[in-house]
């Protein structure tokens, strides 16, 4: 998926998480994550969106995430909604465990 405008999905209530999205020149993706629970889940966080990312085929993305001690399921779909909303693209694939 292309990301052609800024998109913004989730809130910074507790057990949420504000995926805001870019489009970038460079390469790749780049993921600029703030959390509370940091040290513990960092790693993990940063693995969902990437993950996600891969998934919806974002190959070029500039990420800010702020999380507030979200679980991975939420952390996958506050991802995949800010993706389609910077792709401006209704092409919504809803599966069950997604």
């Amino acid at each position: 998926m292309n990301i052609v405008t800024e998109a913004i999905a989730g809130t910074v209530e507790s057990n949420d998480i504000i995926i805001k999205i870019e489009p970038t020149e460079n390469d790749g993706i780049e993921i600029n994550l703030t959390s509370n629970v940091m040290q513990q889940f960092g790693e993990q966080i940063e693995k969902v969106i990437r993950e996600t990312l891969s998934e919806l085929g974002v190959e070029k993305a500039r990420i800010e995430a702020t999380d507030k001690g979200a679980l991975d399921c939420t952390i996958k779909a506050r991802t995949a909604a800010a993706v389609y909303r910077a792709a401006q693209s209704t092409d919504y694939e809803w599966r069950a465990g997604a």
